[in-house]
């Protein structure tokens, strides 16, 4: 802002001093060009021969001339005073006596222009020499403009400008200070949101207001800001995740090892196997655990064009080692989506490694995939044991086991249908789950295509129900 105010003052000083400066030497030409034109019309009557000599020939060219308001004028005959100017005439150069002493040492026979500065004012001095046949006298002529008068008039006008000029900054200062104010208002808040932000609390954004250029990294810091709490909620997450999932099974490790009877090889070789799969189990833990830190970054899934009726062929052939169960196609789309093949593997077979988990060996379960618009649904059913209406809200959760896998003693970590939504919520789609106790359970991956539908005659079909 003080540079802001500093920049227009200068401007303003330069222009101002300029236009004096233009204007004070306009002054001296006006001032000029009325003496000259004043001599010109006086040489005929120097030169004329009057009757009555000098003095006449002084008298008539104060009687002819009409001076300017600053002008006045006198008359001399061998350097001394000889005739005045009328009383109506303002300005009396006889009654400056150091002007007086100036003209009376001109003895040039040559009308000039010069200027005089005596004690009392600066004159523009135009003489006019006059001489008259058959006359010994010397006469001279003389109209004299009060030059600092003309400039004083000149300076009134710029103390004017430079008054109008300081209200003019004052106007800019003001006016900058309340724009500036408002443009840099967003600055003030990035500033006082990023003070007030730590570990613990990622969550202020910064009001965005117009569409200028403030506007636009108002934006780009929030977003920065999203990103930063996505990532810090991630890493959180994950340090709570492992802290509180590893703590058990390592406790299990050790408290066998401590207690293990070094010198009983049956104990060795049972706390031996324990620990190997407590390990194991940690492993596949830590391995989930990273694949929902990974799930909030860009990269976690990079979708291709693919083509869903052979990677539904892939993953039905994948399931079969799962388990003893009878594995069919419900429905099979020829469609192309631009999907990851391999986290959609992962979240299909993750949902066919529940089916098996939670239904019993010879059971049905039955994979298909079908276009639904510009969506592709794909799913898994089963003739398990359900999941109970008051825990579907619940069961993508993390470290979320319902009370039947709980009572039953199912292997799990609760983190497979977290991971499953994951995987959907990347591609920008979403899980759907139906489920009834005894009945069995379908679960769908309702997928963006990313690419249009073919037509087809057909409508699409509405989501798989529980038989």
């Amino acid at each position: 802002m003080t540079a802001l105010v500093v920049l227009v003052a200068l401007g303003l000083l330069v222009a101002g001093t300029t236009t004096w400066l233009l204007q004070r030497r306009s002054t001296d030409e006006r001032i000029d060009s009325a003496l000259t034109r004043t001599v010109q019309q006086l040489r005929g009557t120097a030169g004329a021969t009057a009757q009555g000599g000098v003095d006449e020939a002084l008298r008539r060219a104060l009687r002819d001339t009409v001076p300017l308001p600053r002008e006045g004028m006198l008359a001399l005959r061998d350097g001394r005073p000889a005739w005045y100017a009328p009383r109506t005439v303002a300005v009396r150069l006889e009654d400056d006596p150091a002007l007086v002493a100036t003209l009376a040492r001109v003895d040039d026979d040559t009308a000039r222009i010069a200027t005089v500065r005596t004690d009392r004012a600066e004159y523009r001095v135009a003489t006019v020499p006059v001489r008259v046949e058959g006359d010994p006298a010397r006469g001279l002529y003389v109209v004299a403009t009060l030059r600092d008068a003309e400039h004083a008039e000149l300076a009134a006008a710029w103390r004017g400008y430079a008054l109008v000029a300081l209200l003019a900054l004052l106007v800019v200062g003001v006016a900058g200070w309340l724009v500036l104010g408002r443009l840099l208002r967003p600055l003030t808040h990035l500033r006082d949101t990023a003070t007030r932000i730590n570990d613990t609390d990622l969550s202020r954004r910064i009001p965005v207001t117009g569409r200028d250029d403030v506007a636009d990294l108002t934006r780009t810091v929030n977003a920065m800001l999203d990103r930063l709490e996505t990532a810090f909620t991630g890493q959180r997450r994950l340090l709570d995740d492992v802290g509180h999932e590893l703590r058990t099974p390592l406790t299990v490790i050790g408290g066998h090892l401590e207690l293990m009877d070094t010198g009983d090889e049956d104990d060795v070789r049972a706390a031996r196997d324990l620990a190997l799969d407590e390990v194991d189990r940690m492993r596949l833990l830590v391995d989930d655990l990273v694949d929902l830190a990974r799930a909030d970054r860009p990269d976690f899934v990079r979708p291709t064009e693919t083509h869903v009726g052979m990677l539904t062929d892939e993953v039905l052939d994948k399931a079969r080692t799962l388990g003893d169960r009878v594995w069919r196609v419900g429905e099979r789309t020829e469609s192309v989506a631009r999907l990851d093949p391999a986290r959609v593997t992962q979240a299909w077979l993750q949902l066919a490694a529940n089916a098996v988990r939670y239904s019993e060996p010879g059971s049905v379960v039955t994979l298909g995939s079908a276009p639904d618009g510009d969506r592709v649904r794909l799913w898994v059913r089963d003739e398990g044991r359900g999941i109970a209406a008051d825990e579907l809200d619940t069961v993508f959760e993390r470290f979320v086991r319902g009370r039947e896998a709980q009572e039953s003693g199912t292997p799990g970590s609760g983190l497979g249908l977290a991971i499953v939504r994951a995987i959907a919520e990347a591609h920008g789609g979403r899980v759907e789950l139906s489920s009834a106790r005894g009945v069995g359970t379908t679960v769908v991956l309702d997928l963006p295509t990313g690419t249009p539908s073919p037509a087809t005659d057909q409508p699409p079909p509405s989501t798989p129900e529980v038989p």
